[in-house]
């Protein structure tokens, strides 16, 4: 910026300028991808699970939009009872998709950590 007010080098500046735009751009091609091929592995593991693979379906999808999750709050967002909600969860933990984020009994959390961590990289 000095040498824009100091020189009138725009130049440079729209250099600097797009070529960090390219990068943050190549990185978030790059999360998208890493994203996309998480969610087809995943969604194939969930639709072989045969006759809980709907309900299962159901709290994947809400798991990708909210990667932190509990089951009372999954419960009311997606109008199932808490105790399928609480088996479907069993099920993605069994498939290795969530991980119970505190070892408590009650008001247990799950984090889709996998997720999480593809949008950590590089923070």
């Amino acid at each position: 910026m000095t040498e824009v007010r100091s020189k009138g080098n725009y130049e440079q500046w729209v250099k600097f300028f797009l070529t960090a735009i390219y990068e943050c751009s190549q990185d978030a091609i790059q999360t998208i991808d890493k994203l996309t091929a998480l969610h087809e592995k995943n969604e194939k593991k969930v639709s072989e699970m045969k006759r809980a693979a709907k309900n299962t379906m159901s709290v994947f999808r809400y798991l990708e939009k909210n990667p932190i999750i509990d089951i009372g709050k999954t419960s009311e967002a997606l109008d199932l009872s808490f105790n399928t909600v609480s088996s479907a969860i069993n099920r993605l933990i069994d498939a290795g998709i969530v991980i119970q984020t505190e070892n408590t009994a009650r008001n247990r959390t799950f984090a889709y950590e996998e997720y999480l961590q593809i949008l950590r990289n590089g923070t």
